[in-house]
């Protein structure tokens, strides 16, 4: 007997009412606000792209896109070619205890970002533990206020992300890892081949799903950051660190610029989804 074709659909309703109602809707509203200039309380009145365009002709706007970038290769980038590295070790070599080394070094997940930002924001203070250190090895030249320095204030934070992903990341590639039968390894081996070779030839092929999931978290994770921002320098100093989702609380909730704090957010949303997909075509093209 054959099916209906609105049978499945009695079944999915109930499921894409409630993502309809509780993620569609928010973000069409938001595309509505973008649209207009208001306050949040008073009158409204309709610019039609003029908060968009706002995002290319503001200096600070674009800054803070260029440091959500840069922000990308600390988030991202890094944690990636270190996790690379440490998981490919940690997985070819045979360590006692290594479930507890995972669990210590995903550590920085589970901890709330605001503490994490506290605890780094008191490590970079300038009489913190990381001056002091630099001072008793005989690097007083080096100690500087790291999140009060305008060229050293994006690198500190950036670091701080690079501390945070890098056991996500190592964890993640660690389990793809331990899925390569050992057999081509053996093989590899067998034609000469060396750690480097092995490397390149078999373990980072048969890992670029992992990749894809690490490069997609850390990438969002560092499009979206706000409380790392705002507990350590609050955008500062001038605006050095400031980031298009601090950017979207300032505009929205102090300066009552509603429209165009919704419309970064939509462009930042914009800008994570295609990032994501670029990278899961080019995943995906790899693994054909």
């Amino acid at each position: 007997m054959r099916t209906r074709w609105w049978v499945p659909y009695l079944y999915l309703g109930p499921a894409l009412i409630f993502f309809g109602g509780f993620a569609l809707y928010p973000v069409v509203r938001s595309a509505q606000f973008s649209l207009y200039q208001w306050d949040g309380l008073g009158e409204s009145t309709f610019v039609g792209g003029a908060n968009y365009i706002d995002i290319f002709t503001d200096p600070t706007l674009r800054a803070a896109f260029g440091h959500a970038l840069v922000l990308i290769a600390f988030f991202a980038l890094l944690p990636l070619c270190l996790g690379l590295a440490l998981a490919g070790i940690l997985t070819r070599s045979r360590i006692h205890g290594l479930g507890f080394f995972r669990t210590v070094i995903f550590l920085p997940q589970v901890i709330a970002m605001v503490v994490v930002a506290v605890a780094w924001r008191h490590i970079y203070a300038p009489n913190g533990p990381l001056n002091s250190v630099l001072t008793s090895v005989g690097l007083g030249n080096w100690t500087k206020a790291w999140l009060g320095d305008y060229s050293w204030s994006l690198p500190a934070v950036g670091f701080v992300g690079t501390w945070v992903q890098l056991g996500l990341v190592t964890v993640l590639l660690m389990a793809g890892m331990s899925k390569i039968p050992t057999e081509l390894y053996h093989a590899a081996r067998l034609d000469g081949a060396g750690a480097v070779r092995e490397f390149f030839s078999v373990t980072l092929p048969h890992v670029r799903g992992e990749i894809a999931v690490a490069l997609t978290l850390t990438i969002i994770a560092a499009l979206k950051t706000f409380d790392l921002i705002y507990v350590t320098t609050r955008g500062g100093p001038g605006t050095a660190t400031t980031v298009p989702a601090y950017e979207v609380y300032i505009r929205s909730f102090s300066q009552g610029a509603v429209g165009s704090g919704t419309a970064i957010a939509i462009a930042l949303a914009v800008i994570i989804f295609v990032l994501n997909l670029v990278i899961n075509k080019v995943v995906d093209r790899g693994q054909q």
